[in-house]
């Protein structure tokens, strides 16, 4: 009877936890990185995403400025495709970390200074 009951108790904790493990997955593009929707972006990186999308005006100089891809976790492409954009980090002295790297059509986020970066998924 025991047994029976720790059959039951296994198939009901696995029958409610998969879909708690797989919400909790980030969703991946096709190139590989994690996606994120601009709902799910902080703030400040929606505020940046739109002032992209409006051509400006931007907070910082170097925004809009070739970014290189020197870290090669970006899909790779020609010289210039990609250019960054900062987001702006309440409490930072400076630009801080955080960033928006945009090529057309798609667009990044990293909030760690070009460690990692998830897509961010504009339509379903």
């Amino acid at each position: 009877m025991a047994q029976l009951f720790r059959g039951w108790l296994i198939l009901l904790l696995v029958t409610l936890c998969t879909p708690l493990a797989q919400a909790a997955q980030p969703a991946y593009d096709a190139d590989g990185l994690p996606a994120i929707t601009p709902a799910e972006l902080p703030v400040e990186a929606r505020d940046t995403l739109r002032a992209i999308k409006q051509g400006g005006p931007f907070a910082y100089e170097r925004d809009g400025a070739v970014f290189n891809n020197y870290e090669r976790v970006l899909p790779k492409q020609a010289r210039g495709y990609y250019h960054e954009y900062t987001v702006k980090t309440p409490g930072a002295r400076d630009r801080g970390a955080r960033r928006i790297v945009c090529g057309v059509p798609e667009c990044y986020y990293t909030a760690d200074h070009y460690q990692t970066f998830k897509r961010i998924r504009e339509q379903p």
